[in-house]
């Protein structure tokens, strides 16, 4: 009686759920109606207004795809076996439709909505594929503010017309994101410049939309209490007032220019890792957008080199002394394979008993790939298959381990998923010498720190000397691979082979 009376009461318990996600779909449509004819009769009468900027039909719009995805995930997958080929199926089924439904939510609500999709959609490996595949198409598909709402922001936020402020300017913008659009003009002296103008009302609605998201969150969390996604509006609560204030861009974009004034690229794949390895682990300030609508490369004219271009400084991870020590120290543990370390300093940046779990989120490689040494052996199709489908499988300690680590690690994954992303589009993943520039950065991090410490000459000496053999091992490395890439590499290997077999 006791196991029957405990089903009845968790389908009673099931149906109840069912019952009041059902009742939420049914009053957010009315509300999404009821909104929409209230504001037509305003709207009627002139042509510039947005339904979108009525909060109403921006709160039903959200309450009412919330409702919806998640009754599709309490009545899809209830009859089905768990673990079969087909609750696997149908699951995956499920995470398309709820992505598909999620991505227009974002593209109907714009703005805020944009920008955390953008965000989830660059969580490779920490997300089902179905979510991650889908959200991605928002890095290149935000709408454009017309003319007229850029005249108007133009207007308000500097007291002139644009004629009065430039000879020309673009009526069609050079690019558009989730929170501006950039346009080209010419200033009064004749300075050919990029002009980013704010998309009207994004600042106004940006503290309301976070607060939506946080209760929609708060409430799919009763329904499954493994959902644990909490971070990701801490996230957005600190980093949007960032990102909507130019004047922090501006004072971003000068920063990271000085920092990196001596860097002069002739190979582009490999030295993208470089330029984030430098600022991750030797400057400690981030570059945290690096979608591809935001890295372009261009050959210079006067010297034919290529050159990497940074967009959009509006968001920067300034990382602490202490954490970027401890990730200096796990990233060159995890490249010599010591799992001892990688074990303690895992669990200095908070992982816990889940330090496999986020060694392997770090290097979006399998665990067996971790303990071998990530920098022997490329990833196959089959690693990346088995790392999509752990991630799905590990979605609970995935959010516990992203609720647990400190908020400066969340950027850094995300920065870390986006860069493998344009590697893999440029054939760079994994790569030798990307391991190898991580390594010189960390070396030096490291070293600067310890001489830092030190009061005493010898010990700041030896420190050095250190330093220098170590970057000479570097070196000696990444010649011999290169020679054994190349062709006198492959020639004299046979010729020694032949050596080694001959009789005489």
């Amino acid at each position: 009686m006791r196991g029957g009376g405990l089903c009845f009461l968790r389908v009673k318990a099931s149906r109840c759920r069912e019952a009041v996600v059902a009742s939420m779909a049914r009053r957010a449509l009315k509300l999404v109606s009821l909104a929409a004819a209230s504001s037509g009769f305003y709207l009627y009468s002139s042509k510039y207004l947005d339904p979108n900027d009525f909060g109403a039909v921006r709160v039903g719009r959200a309450i009412a795809t919330t409702a919806v995805i998640t009754y599709d995930y309490l009545t899809s997958l209830r009859s089905v076996p768990y673990g079969s080929q087909e609750y696997a199926y149908l699951k995956s089924q499920v995470h398309l439709r709820s992505a598909e439904r999620l991505r227009d939510l974002c593209c109907a609500n714009r703005g805020t909505f944009i920008k955390v999709g953008q965000h989830l959609g660059a969580l490779d490996y920490l997300l089902p594929e179905e979510y991650t595949r889908t959200l991605k198409v928002l890095h290149s598909q935000a709408p454009q503010s017309s003319m007229q709402e850029i005249e108007q922001v133009i207007r308000e936020d500097l007291g002139k017309e644009i004629k009065e402020l430039f000879v020309s300017f673009e009526d069609t913008p050079l690019g558009a994101a989730s929170l501006a659009q950039v346009h080209k003009a010419v200033l009064q002296d004749g300075r050919t410049v990029a002009v980013k103008v704010q998309h009207p009302k994004v600042q106004a609605q940006s503290s309301k939309d976070i607060l939506l998201m946080e209760i929609l969150l708060l409430t799919v969390k009763q329904i499954f209490p493994d959902f644990e996604f909490m971070w990701l509006v801490d996230e957005a609560k600190k980093n949007l007032p960032l990102e909507l204030d130019f004047l922090n861009e501006g004072r971003n974009a000068e920063k990271v220019a000085h920092m990196l004034k001596d860097f002069d690229f002739l190979k582009i794949s490999r030295n993208l890792g470089k330029l984030y390895s430098e600022m991750i682990f030797v400057n400690g300030f981030v570059h945290c957008d690096p979608h591809p609508g935001n890295v372009l490369v261009r050959k210079c004219p006067a010297t034919g080199k290529a050159h990497i271009i940074l967009l959009d400084h509006g968001l920067y991870q300034v990382l602490t002394e202490k954490f970027r020590l401890d990730y200096c120290r796990l990233w060159q543990s995890l490249i010599k394979a010591d799992m001892k370390r990688v074990q303690k300093y895992s669990r200095r940046l908070g992982a816990g008993d889940l330090y496999p779990l986020f060694a392997c989120m770090l290097t979006a490689r399998s665990w067996d790939s971790v303990n071998r040494g990530i920098d022997r052996s490329p990833v196959t199709a089959n690693e990346d298959v088995e790392i999509r489908t752990n991630a799905a499988a590990y979605l609970p300690q995935i959010n516990q381990l992203l609720n647990n680590v400190p908020r400066q690690m969340l950027l850094l994954l995300k920065t870390n998923d986006l860069l493998r992303g344009i590697e893999s589009a440029l054939h760079t993943r994994a790569s030798a010498s990307s391991f190898l520039n991580m390594s010189r950065c960390c070396i030096r991090a490291v070293s600067t720190y310890q001489r830092s410490k030190s009061h005493s000459l010898y010990r700041k000496a030896k420190i050095s000397l250190l330093e220098a053999l170590s970057l000479w091992q570097i070196n000696l490395h990444e010649l011999f691979l290169r020679l054994k890439g190349s062709r006198l590499g492959n020639w004299v290997i046979a010729f020694l082979s032949r050596m080694h077999h001959s009789p005489y």
